[in-house]
């Protein structure tokens, strides 16, 4: 503020001690009659002053949220400076000219999807943080019905992004999303990858009774992603050397905006639906929210399983609070819980404003949250040369587990957050997953806290790094780094490549520190005489690696493709290279034409541009005459053809990849999630969520050694 006013230091110290009162009574329940009381301390001037900076800070977060799915604040601070400017704007008429954010729904239209209107506008919720906020809500509907007896519902809010799927006679013609409420993407392609989407509502329910159809009918709800595919990805990201993914909600909306529907379907994203939009005829809409949630699963739609119903503002809390206890138990992300008058008719009476009902109120969580110090921040190098710093901090509790250590993302990060090795800071669960930074306790600030000066040499190999214009990464650009050799072979034999069993961390990390592997070629110039040297390795073990090693030569195109590390080149990228090309000599010599329409022209220029670098020939050149002979995946029998598993937990001796790899090669196909379409539930040491759903749909579960005696006996 001092820098932004510029009227001297005392001045702006005055000022800033009468804002922080200011602000703490904006963050109260009653914060728009708090400012006004208090308006005589703000000058017109220094109201339009402040109100211009929020908008040019609400529509900032709004970029990063709604358009490139990468946040900067938590929802709660973001909800802070909208309720900050409508407070202002209420108390300042004369400042709040033109259009405001402060009562805007955000806009997440990319310009890269058809646009689509929606039949009927789609509303976002009004949010509140206290239980003031929803007694307030009961009190009021109360009041405006005349009448005690009112019936709500109590549902977990899913953290995802909001959609519209609209089904015509039965089927599903098109999926958008909210955008600016009035029309949104149409993301049609990409949602027909989600499993548990089907193409056609039920007609006849379960028991053989006649299941009524709407002509047409706006289904609204959210795509989201099941925290176990989040950790997943995560989980070969850094086995990777790549910065993990912060949140699982920004990852599900990016991962719905690719381009490519094969991308999308690799990332196995879910949906929930909890209203409707338009329908038609007008007769074929629920009487009742209860009524819309059991005709969901009437039709064969993902809905809600869980939630409460309640009559009076005791009962609302406690749902809210029920809900808010059971989320470690959660197998999707969820941020708060969603009130809703039951009566269809009464919502209609109660109306609603430009942007939310009138007739519902989210109630958002607080994140779990601690305060610990900051005790030093560690760079690490990935096999790209990305430099991630990482926060190393006094361990304390959260959430059931220990923390120790939390992303800090990138160097630019650090820099706006203005975090500083021995601060104390504020730690939450991104998504009740993740540890994330999100404050620093300024009052503890201590003399000694001190800013972390980013390197300009690689710390593994002391390189000049170095920083594209258009990036905020940082790099070392020397692809002989050892860190980033030790990642790119940790990669390649990890199971999501060409699954080289046995080759951990620690034994890779030991054949580069002993200089025994340079290239990946070099894994198949590894003798027994090699492997006995090392410590800890007897005969047996050094056999099993040469066996491992041996066996991944034949391995699926693919997995040799995706395990190389071309650049931007993911496991779908590499099965569609595979599917084109069929060898690795006719990818290392193609042209830009020839590559997959469906890939990207960057994509294909990094690739082809890979190509011509003589080291990388050379390493495919090395791995032929090494006897490396990948083959497409081409199945083996067909006693599975048409059916579908699920895999859960951890297997005693195959591993995941093994496992599909098995179901796959016998015709059937592997899903992410349960639903009524699921054959077997495939379950290990370890299984949660996805293990409950078999049961509660009558799924049929098998352990590893059923599975083998299915195989052995056909």
């Amino acid at each position: 503020m001092i820098g932004f006013f510029g009227r001297g230091w005392a001045a702006a110290l005055c000022f800033a001690m009468m804002w922080a009162e200011v602000l703490r009574a904006v963050s109260s329940a009653s914060g728009v009659e708090a400012i006004i009381a208090t308006s005589t301390l703000l000058t017109p001037d220094k109201a339009r002053a402040r109100v211009d900076t929020l908008r040019r800070e609400i529509a900032h977060h709004d970029e990063l949220y709604y358009k490139k799915s990468a946040p900067e604040i938590s929802d709660a601070a973001y909800d802070r400076l909208k309720r900050e400017l409508a407070a202002l704007e209420k108390g300042f008429p004369a400042a709040a000219t033109g259009d405001s954010p402060s009562d805007s729904l955000g806009d997440d239209r990319t310009g890269a999807f058809p646009l689509y209107r929606h039949r009927e506008r789609m509303l976002s919720l009004d949010k509140s943080y206290s239980e003031a906020d929803l007694r307030g809500f009961y009190a009021r509907l109360t009041k405006q019905l005349g009448r005690a007896d009112l019936v709500y519902v109590v549902e977990p809010k899913f953290d995802g992004l909001a959609v519209s799927v609209t089904y015509q006679k039965g089927k599903l013609v098109r999926a958008v999303t909210r955008g600016n409420g009035l029309e949104g993407d149409d993301v049609t392609a990409n949602a027909r990858t989600i499993r548990a989407l089907p193409r056609e509502l039920r007609a006849t329910a379960p028991d053989g009774s006649a299941n009524p159809l709407p002509d047409v009918i706006e289904l609204r709800g959210e795509i989201y992603l099941p925290l176990a595919e989040f950790t997943r990805i995560n989980r070969e990201r850094e086995a990777a050397g790549e910065a993990t993914f912060a949140h699982p909600r920004n990852l599900a909306a990016g991962t719905l905006k690719q381009l490519d529907p094969r991308e999308v379907a690799e990332r196995k994203l879910a949906i929930v639906f909890y209203g409707w939009g338009a329908c038609a005829p007008i007769t074929a809409l629920p009487a009742t929210q209860r009524e819309f949630h059991a005709r969901v699963r009437a039709w064969g739609l993902p809905g809600l399983e869980n939630f409460s119903t309640a009559r009076t503002a005791d009962e609302i809390w406690s749902a809210v609070q029920a809900f808010d206890r059971s989320r470690p138990q959660l197998a999707f992300p969820v941020d708060g819980a969603v009130v809703k008058l039951d009566s269809v008719p009464l919502r209609n009476e109660v109306g609603a404003t430009e942007h939310a009902p009138r007739w519902a109120m989210a109630y958002k969580f607080s994140p779990d949250r601690a305060e610990t110090q900051l005790l030093a921040i560690t760079v690490q190098v990935g096999r790209t040369g990305l430099l991630t710093p990482v926060a190393e901090l006094a361990p304390v509790r959260l959430a059931g587990s220990t923390i120790a250590r939390a992303s800090l993302h990138n160097r630019a990060e650090i820099a706006r957050s203005d975090i500083r090795v021995g601060d104390f800071v504020y730690v939450e669960k991104a998504g009740e997953i993740i540890p994330a930074i999100v404050g620093v306790n300024v009052a503890r600030r201590s003399a000694t806290s001190h800013v972390f000066v980013f390197p300009t040499q690689c710390p593994a190999c002391q390189t000049a790094v170095v920083q594209a214009s258009a990036e905020v990464a940082v790099r070392c650009p020397n692809i002989d780094c050892p860190a980033q050799l030790t990642r790119r072979f940790q990669h390649f034999v990890s199971d999501a490549a060409v699954d080289i069993e046995g080759f951990g961390p620690a034994l890779i990390d030991t054949l580069v520190v002993r200089g025994r592997i340079k290239t990946i070629p070099d894994l198949y110039r590894l003798r027994l005489e090699d492997l006995l040297a090392l410590n800890g390795v007897a005969a047996k073990s050094a056999d099993r690696l040469l066996a491992a090693l041996d066996r991944s030569k034949h391995v699926e195109l693919w997995r040799v493709i995706y395990g190389l590390g071309l650049p931007q080149i993911g496991s779908v990228s590499a099965k569609a290279l595979a599917r084109k090309f069929g060898n690795l000599d006719a990818l290392v010599v193609a042209r830009p034409e020839d590559f997959p329409a469906t890939l990207r022209a960057t994509t294909i220029a990094g690739v082809v541009a890979y190509f011509k670098e003589p080291k990388n020939r050379a390493v495919v050149t090395d791995l032929l005459a090494l006897g490396v002979q990948p083959t497409a995946p081409v199945a083996t029998s067909t006693i599975f053809a048409g059916k579908i598993f699920v895999l859960t937990g951890t297997l005693p001796n195959l591993t995941r990849a093994q496992a599909e790899g098995k179901i796959l090669a016998a015709g059937g196909k592997v899903s992410g999630s349960v639903s009524r379409k699921t054959d077997y539930v495939l379950a290990g040491e370890g299984s949660g969520a996805k293990l409950e759903a078999a049961r509660t749909l009558g799924v049929a579960v098998i352990e590893e050694t059923r599975l083998l005696e299915m195989l052995e006996e056909n």
